[in-house]
C-alpha cells in the first residue's frame, strides 16, 4: 500500500515542490510517544511524489505516523523534510537490511537518507570531531606526496585497501610512509597550499560555532596539513601524525604513536570530557573503516560519501550532498 500525506493534492502536484511544501509546517504533529524514530529527506527540489514513494518504499521497515518541514528547510538551498514513524522490530546487531533499503532508495530517487531513533541538539553546545583525507578535503595527503615522489600508484593500492579495512591501519601506514623516504619538504608546501577543501565545511563549521559546538579533526594523516587546516579553518583542536623531517627531507618514518582508529576513539572521549560535553552531543565524521570506531563512540557516526562498509554501519551517510546536510540530522 503506498502511503501517502497528501491525499487532497491533485495529480499535477505530485511533481511540484510548492504543493508539498505549502501543506507542511516545521512542527511535528506526533513528537511525544516514547519509541519513535525519524527519517530525514535530504534533496533538490523535493516533491510529493518523491516523499511518498520513499515513505512508502520503507513501509515494510518504517511505520510512518507524521510529516513536516525540518526548521533548516530552504535555509542552504536543500529541500529537508522529516518523517515521524516507528521502526518494526528488528535485530539491532543485524541492520544490513535496513541500510541496504536506505542505499537503494537514496540512489534511486537521488536523495540523502537518514533514520534515528535519537538526535543530538543544534541548540545545545557540542562536539564534532572529523576525518581529514576525503573527508573535510577532498584527496589523500599521502597519495599526492606519493604522485610527486614516482610511487603514487604503489601507495594509492595501500591507502585504498586501508580505507576499506582490509589491512591494518598501523601496518599500511608504516608502509607507506616507508616509501617517501627521500621527499623534499617542499613538495609538502606545494600539496598544502593547493588542498581542495570540501564543499559546505565552511557553512557546517560557521553554522556548529554559532551554536556553541567544537571543532576537532582527528585524522590518520599528518600535523603539516592538520594543523594547517585547523588555523585556516578556525577549529580547537587537530590530532594527527608527524612526519619525520630532517634537513628538510622526509626520513619515511612517523614519529610518536600512530593516529589509528581507536586513537580516533579516544580523541573523541577525552576532548568530550575537556570541554565538558556530555556524550549525547557527540558527533563523529568521516569516509574509512578506520572511522568506524571513532562513529561508535560518539551518538552520531556520520559517513561522508563513505566506502561501503562505512555507509551501512555508520548512523546516518551523507552520499550526495555537501557537509553541511550533516545540520540535518541534528534536532
Amino acid at each position: 500500500m503506498v502511503i501517502t500525506f497528501l491525499k487532497d493534492l491533485p495529480s499535477h502536484a505530485l511533481h511540484d515542490p510548492s504543493f508539498l511544501f505549502e501543506q507542511l509546517t516545521t512542527k511535528p504533529a506526533i513528537d511525544n510517544e516514547t519509541g519513535l524514530s525519524r527519517l530525514t529527506l535530504i534533496g533538490q527540489a523535493l516533491t510529493p511524489y518523491i516523499v511518498s514513494q520513499v515513505v512508502a518504499g520503507f513501509s515494510d521497515e518504517f511505520e510512518a505516523k507524521s510529516i513536516h518541514l525540518h526548521p533548516l528547510h530552504n535555509k542552504f538551498g536543500d529541500g529537508v523534510v522529516v518523517v515521524v514513524g516507528r521502526l518494526h522490530e528488528t535485530d539491532s546487531k543485524d541492520n544490513s537490511r535496513l541500510a541496504a533499503l536506505i542505499a537503494k532508495l537514496s540512489a534511486q530517487y537521488h536523495i540523502d537518507l537518514g533514520i534515528q531513533s535519537t538526535q543530538p541538539s543544534l541548540s545545545e553546545p557540542g562536539l564534532l570531531v572529523m576525518d581529514m583525507d576525503s573527508t573535510l578535503i577532498a584527496i589523500e595527503c599521502i597519495d599526492e606526496i606519493a604522485k610527486l615522489a614516482g610511487v603514487g600508484e604503489q601507495v594509492a593500492s595501500v591507502t585504498e585497501k586501508a580505507m576499506r579495512g582490509e589491512i591494518a591501519f598501523n601496518e599500511s601506514l608504516n608502509h607507506r610512509v616507508a616509501c617517501l623516504d627521500g621527499v623534499p619538504e617542499n613538495q609538502l608546501q606545494q600539496i598544502r597550499d593547493s588542498l581542495p577543501i570540501m564543499p559546505g565545511v565552511q557553512l557546517l563549521i560557521s553554522v556548529l560555532q554559532q551554536h556553541n559546538w567544537k571543532l576537532a579533526i582527528a585524522s590518520g594523516g599528518f600535523t603539516y596539513f592538520a594543523d594547517h587546516l585547523k588555523t585556516r579553518l578556525g577549529l580547537d583542536e587537530a590530532v594527527s601524525n608527524t612526519l619525520v623531517i630532517e634537513q628538510g627531507i622526509l626520513t619515511g618514518k612517523v614519529d610518536g604513536e600512530i593516529v589509528n582508529a581507536e586513537v580516533k576513539a579516544r580523541t573523541v572521549k577525552a576532548l568530550a570530557a575537556r570541554w565538558d560535553i556530555p556524550s549525547t552531543q557527540t558527533v563523529a565524521m568521516g569516509d574509512g573503516a578506520n572511522d568506524l570506531v571513532m562513529m561508535a563512540e560518539s551518538a552520531l557516526g556520520v559517513a561522508c560519501h563513505g566506502k561501503p562498509v562505512v555507509n551501512e554501519k555508520a548512523d546516518v551517510a551523507i552520499r550526495l550532498g555537501s557537509l553541511h546536510c550533516l545540520l540535518y540530522f541534528l534536532a
